[in-house]
């Protein structure tokens, strides 16, 4: 089952940031480039929209009637019905002849009913402006006689000609013209010809679209726009939906560019991020690894290994992943984010307000699943844990549960603890479930309220479609860039807390420097005396001395054996030998020269140590036993690994001594202890320090063993720390340790003889 990382926080965020932007001045030139560069690509990509929308208005456009020029025809029909010049000829193409003969013959005429001489009477009582608006009113009957058909500038103009000129001259409002039939022969009368984007529309051709257009329903698009086929060839070209193919490529190159640019732009800041992030990283690990080597011992004392690899590689990648992500994401984020609202504002404030109140709702409910799942997740990894501690005890303990027949309360307590994880994990999974979906709804609410606004908007005329279509993509940069900021900052709480570790480790205290030292020991001028004069040492920490007033003489070629119960200060004592520590009190002189006046390389240099505590590096076991020396012949790897009794294991390998092997290989732990022995012996120092040797190998290859190590002695000053008393009764000097100090010193017989705390201990490992 996945576990949940946990989010560690930082003690002093502000600082450890402040920190890091120092630690980063040398990069400052590639952050800043890359900071610019997403900030511009965020500005880019704000601008899209804008840009979107005009190119949807230029293909809406290219979709619809022209209604310019459809307003811009009609103005001109009309304007031409209204001339002045018309109304002062209209008298002339009626030629209207209400003289009193007429009057009279009308009257007698007994064709003509009474009802229609009624409405004549009538007609004639009106004044001049009233007799033009009711004349075409008229019964036929007496048209024929008043306005009778007659000749204007050559043409013949009829009865009915002369009521269709009567119905356009009384109509005020072009909009009222409903199924007008304009003849040919008032078509020059009552219109001019007039041009449209450089297209001459004849008079022929206004009149036929005054025919055509007074018989559509204004209000039914698509009866306007079937009528179009049906018009003059010359107002087709004004009117018909086209496409302005210049502005949509202008545009549409425009936007390529922009989107190129943006791209080269985030290609360029990703590149700078990856180069200063792994620099950095780089960076920081090369001044751990000095670090590492300048720290005191009491600091890995008091530190875990684990802890300190953590900062090595963890923290540090951390940091590294963290600034190639969130440096870059939370700059363009909050770019976008501020951008976005500003020109939402600039394009329609209505628009605006409702594409934020929407996405704000839907945010404000996220916010409030988060804060209810949080809760369900801490229990979750609260009782795994505590499932996962009951089930590591169940199987490490598993014999000693089957022989006291434990199985019945073991299970019942899993399936309570797993019960808790069950409903935890359920509630947990379920509410962080619910975010994509959320999310899904915050911009799909967001889109159908800026599409139901955009709507009641564009039908008011206030803003067109291509606006609407530029808010649906202002939705979508509002809502992205709010998650990008929440998860740049939990980012930047993980790279504080991180970055603190690592520059707390770079801080710590160094060992003191030894760049003044200019004393040297030459290993082939060496005689090997050691002196310990008043030596106390305290480690940090404690109250009390692991080390006081210790003093002991050693001569060249000693075997000196250290002997004590646990924590009597015996491996204390050679650290202190090796400058591991610096002691508190007294002195320790090598050749009568004191290990201050020495630095810790020569000092180093001069001893061989074997541990107690066996090390495998990844390599050939010829590489792990000659180990940071050179030219060390494969003969002597050889005698040396025949002498501890390792040149049979080695044979058994499929390479011999050129076998790979690395700690992780199943090898035994006596056999890395021989190895450990073999590495030892390979060095020729004129001390040697075997720190519990032979602690890992069997009784029969400990005599193999120590046999081998009487012969790495030869000749040096050693010393040796052991539990068991017997691989050191040949020792030329035996200091027995307790409470930090040398309570017995002799040889193995001047001891025993003693009968003191040595044989004591002596006597102990062999009773029954």
């Amino acid at each position: 089952m996945p576990r949940m990382m946990k989010v560690e926080k930082a003690k002093d965020f502000k600082g450890s940031i402040l920190r890091l932007i120092k630690e980063l001045k040398p990069f400052r030139f590639l952050i800043i480039l890359g900071l610019f560069l997403a900030s511009l690509g965020s500005v880019l990509s704000i601008m899209a929209p804008n840009k979107l929308s005009n190119l949807v208005d230029k293909i809406s456009e290219g979709l619809v009637v022209n209604t310019n020029n459809l307003e811009i025809l009609a103005s001109e029909v009309k304007n031409n019905l209204n001339t002045s010049e018309l109304k002062t000829e209209f008298l002339k193409i009626l030629n209207l002849d209400i003289q009193e003969n007429t009057i009279k013959s009308i009257m007698e005429d007994n064709s003509i009913t009474s009802e229609e001489k009624v409405k004549f009477q009538n007609f004639l009582n009106l004044d001049n402006e009233l007799k033009i608006k009711e004349l075409s009113n008229l019964p036929y009957s007496i048209l024929k006689r008043i306005i009778p058909e007659s000749y204007y500038n050559g043409n013949l103009i009829t009865i009915d000609d002369k009521k269709v000129l009567l119905k356009l001259v009384s109509i005020d409002n072009y909009n009222e013209l409903k199924n007008i039939n304009i003849p040919d022969v008032l078509a020059n009368i009552l219109f001019k010809e007039i041009k449209i984007d450089n297209t001459i529309i004849t008079p022929l051709d206004q009149a036929q679209f005054v025919n055509i257009f007074s018989s559509v329903n204004q209000e039914n698009v698509q009866e306007i726009y079937s009528k179009i086929d049906e018009m003059p060839v010359s107002i087709q070209n004004v009117v018909k939906p086209s496409f302005d193919k210049q502005g949509i490529k202008s545009i549409v190159v425009f936007l390529v560019v922009l989107y190129l640019v943006s791209a080269v732009f985030s290609y360029i800041e990703s590149i700078s991020m990856t180069l200063v992030s792994n620099n950095f990283a780089q960076k920081l690990r090369s001044k751990i690894s000095i670090k590492i080597n300048k720290l005191p011992l009491k600091y890995f004392d008091k530190n875990q290994t684990g802890d300190i690899l953590s900062r090595v590689t963890n923290d540090v990648d951390t940091i590294a992943q963290s600034m190639n992500q969130s440096f870059a994401t939370l700059v363009s984020a909050v770019t976008l984010f501020v951008g976005t609202i500003i020109m939402m504002f600039v394009t329609n404030w209505v628009m605006a307000l409702t594409a934020i109140i929407s996405s704000a709702i839907g945010f404000v409910f996220m916010f409030k699943v988060l804060g209810k799942s949080q809760k369900y997740f801490v229990q979750r990894q609260k009782y795994l844990g505590n499932l996962n501690s009951h089930i590591e005890e169940v199987y490490s303990g598993l014999n000693v549960i089957k022989a006291y027949n434990g199985q019945k309360e073991v299970n019942l307590e899993f399936d309570d603890l797993n019960e808790k994880v069950y409903n935890a994990n359920r509630k947990s999974q379920f509410l962080s479930g619910l975010m994509m979906p959320i999310m899904n709804f915050i911009g799909n609410f967001g889109y159908v309220a800026v599409c139901i606004m955009g709507a009641i908007l564009t039908m008011r005329g206030n803003i067109t479609f291509g606006v609407i279509v530029a808010f649906m993509t202002y939705v979508r940069l509002f809502t992205n860039p709010l998650s990008q900021i929440g998860q740049a900052m939990s980012s930047m709480q993980i790279t504080a807390a991180a970055s603190e570790r690592v520059f707390e480790f770079v801080d710590e205290e160094e060992m003191i420097s030894e760049q003044n030292i200019s004393k040297k020991l030459s290993i082939d001028e060496v005689k090997g005396n050691i002196e310990f004069v008043n030596v106390e040492f305290t480690y940090e920490g404690n109250k009390l001395p692991t080390i006081k007033n210790f003093n002991v003489k050693v001569k060249a070629g000693e075997k000196i054996a250290i002997v004590g119960p646990t924590g009597a200060g015996k491996t204390t004592m050679v650290n202190l030998l090796m400058k591991f520590y610096d002691i508190n009190k007294g002195d320790i002189k090598i050749d009568g020269v004191s290990t201050k006046e020495l630095s810790r390389e020569n000092i180093h240099s001069l001893f061989t140590m074997v541990l107690q505590d066996t090390w495998l590096f990844d390599g050939t076991i010829k590489e792990n036993i000659v180990f940071n020396r050179q030219n060390i012949p494969d003969k002597k790897v050889k005698e040396v690994c025949e002498i501890v009794g390792l040149d049979h294991f080695i044979k058994t390998l499929p390479y011999g001594y050129n076998s790979h092997v690395s700690e992780s290989d199943n090898i035994s732990a006596g056999q890395r202890q021989l190895l450990t022995i073999a590495r030892g012996m390979v060095e020729d120092s004129p001390f040697l320090i075997l720190d519990e040797a032979t602690s890992n190998v069997d009784t029969r290859t400990e005599e193999l063993v120590q046999k081998a190590m009487d012969k790495l002695t030869l000749g040096k000053t050693s010393f040796i720390i052991a539990h068991r008393l017997s691989t050191i009764k040949n020792a030329d000097l035996i200091l027995v340790m307790k409470d930090g100090n040398i309570v017995e010193q002799g040889n193995h017989q001047e001891l025993m003889t003693k009968n003191g705390f040595y044989a004591e201990l002596y006597n102990s490992q062999f009773q029954l």
